[in-house]
């Protein structure tokens, strides 16, 4: 596509005597509105096979018609059109189809915008400020909803039949339900890929935390595909351990250690917590297990007395947080914490921090879904140095990969 030169710009300017930013976009809409008039011109020539003044060349029973007047919703504002007609009937346009009354890619702007977290009145106020035109709140909302159809099929594609790590958390929100407030969870699934890529599996809605809902989250994600995991890092999800020791027996169950040390915190004074926190430095950080539980029994005899509950929380958990001591520190930095949906789950309240309620679950998962899109658009590299995390995960989890790399 051709640009004007300086010299041609110097010339409209000069021709145009422009005295503000109004008188730009005037003179636009009206090369716009001149320009598609053109091409509405040069499609029916096209159709009818003659020019206009050209009738000696004329080879058809059909013939031009005049024409129907339009209004189109432009980047430029509302700008009027007259379509040609043929006698027939026959003209299509290409360039504005019969029933496209909107040219300005608005659709593709309301839902970039609602994905940024803006409520559908204020979109409706942005758009009529920034084009001239209105949007009303309840058509801001049905454009949106026109993603559906593509939510549910992301929802539903096929998954890869591997993952070496499956993070599982959940995030709350408040939403309308048949006119009461209900508090839901948006259970979020994140898979890291035998090629060390990260995506996200998927987002439920439900009620609340509980084992069956999280082992119908894992029995979906084997419906799409998924026929293994090797470890899944999770928090303290309510009964997750026995569904994935349901849905997927062979696969590892791995506490996330920052979680488990804020867990404990709870019950420290605030003067200890940071000794307290130290001297679980020595314990998290051991070499091995055996290490481990011999730090854990120095910490256990130094506090124990003081803060039974914390103490009691590592012992409960033991067998979800000891796995971590087996793997060398590439694998470490990556179950260590899960960090990486938290991360995630920051994004979401970004968009969604104005919003003290959704008025349906449909309405939620429609704006994390969106912000979802825009995460991952921006995972391009894969884990720091997999191919050693790779090779340690094939000898952890031997004849578990090797027919998927």
């Amino acid at each position: 596509m051709s640009t004007l030169s300086k010299e041609q710009v110097k010339e409209i300017i000069k021709a145009n005597n422009f005295q503000s930013v109004a008188d730009v976009s005037a003179y636009l809409r009206d090369i716009f509105k001149d320009i598609i008039q053109e091409l509405l011109e040069a499609e029916l020539e096209a159709k009818l096979g003659y020019a206009k003044d050209d009738v000696e060349n004329k080879n058809t029973d059909n013939s031009r018609n005049g024409y129907s007047p339009k209004t189109i919703k432009s980047e430029f504002g509302e700008v009027e059109i007259q379509v040609p007609r043929d006698r027939k009937g026959e003209f299509k346009p290409q360039i504005i189809p019969k029933y496209q009354r909107n040219v300005s890619g608005i659709e593709e702007k309301v839902i970039a915008l609602y994905a940024r977290g803006m409520s559908t009145r204020d979109i409706s106020e942005q758009i009529e400020e920034l084009y001239g035109f209105s949007l009303s709140p309840e058509m801001v909302s049905k454009i949106t909803d026109r993603i559906a159809p593509e939510i549910k099929e992301w929802q539903q594609r096929p998954l890869e039949p591997i993952y070496t790590f499956v993070f599982m958390d959940a995030i709350h929100y408040k939403v309308r339900d048949e006119g009461r407030i209900v508090n839901r969870a948006a259970y979020v699934v994140l898979g890291v890929t035998a090629e060390g890529s990260k995506d996200i599996l998927g987002i439920w809605i439900g009620d609340n935390e509980s084992s069956k809902f999280s082992l119908g989250v894992l029995n979906d994600l084997k419906n799409r595909g998924v026929q293994d995991v090797l470890i899944f890092c999770v928090d303290g999800l309510t009964g997750i351990k026995e569904a994935i020791n349901a849905a997927y027996p062979k696969a590892e169950v791995q506490r996330c250690i920052i979680h488990q040390l804020r867990n404990s915190f709870k019950y420290v004074s605030f003067k200890d917590i940071k000794a307290f926190s130290n001297d679980f430095k020595e314990v998290y950080r051991a070499i091995n297990e055996e290490v481990a539980l011999e730090k854990f029994c120095e910490l256990k005899s130094k506090w124990g007395k003081e803060y039974p509950y914390a103490i009691r929380s590592w012992e409960n958990n033991w067998d979800v947080i000891s796995p971590f001591f087996k793997f060398p520190e590439e694998i470490r930095r990556i179950i260590y914490t899960t960090n990486i949906i938290e991360g995630l789950h920051r994004q979401f309240r970004k968009v969604t921090k104005t919003k003290t309620m959704f008025p349906s679950d449909s309405s939620l998962e429609k704006m994390l879904y969106l912000a979802s899109m825009n995460v991952v658009k921006k995972w391009t590299q894969r884990y720091k140095d997999w191919d050693r995390v790779l090779s340690q995960l094939m000898i952890q989890y031997p004849g578990r990969l090797e027919n998927y790399i």
